[in-house]
């Protein structure tokens, strides 16, 4: 098991948060390769039980989140989430510096919970 060790982003910069999320609720395309929305980074909060997290140019780096420890989600990078058991978390998301290097094809479900 290993945890993330990036700083959490800034409170003030929040942008949005999906619903609480389980493993029968969780969104579909969180399960499947996706990007963070274009200029924003994910924060994976985990109130309840633990999921893993994979970025997809590092598969074999599986980093758990749970309660004690959230996850960073980097903009412009795919990933995507393994639900593990029973969970309960949400995504919230922050503005992030602008960045010209976006991938346009890229599926961004965290894009409908931005304010």
């Amino acid at each position: 098991m290993r945890f993330q060790k990036l700083p959490l982003p800034s409170k003030e910069n929040k942008l949005g948060e999906t619903t609480w999320l389980t493993e029968e609720t969780v969104l579909k395309p969180i399960l499947n390769k996706h990007m963070a929305p274009k200029g924003k980074v994910g924060l994976v909060i985990v109130k309840e039980g633990s999921l893993d997290f994979v970025w997809e140019d590092t598969p074999d780096d599986i980093i758990t989140g749970n309660s004690y420890h959230p996850i960073v989600i980097e903009p412009e990078r795919y990933h995507h989430v393994i639900i593990t058991g029973n969970v309960l978390f949400k995504i919230e998301f922050y503005q992030d510096k602008p960045s010209n290097e976006y991938d346009e094809s890229a599926v961004r479900p965290g894009e409908a919970f931005i304010k």
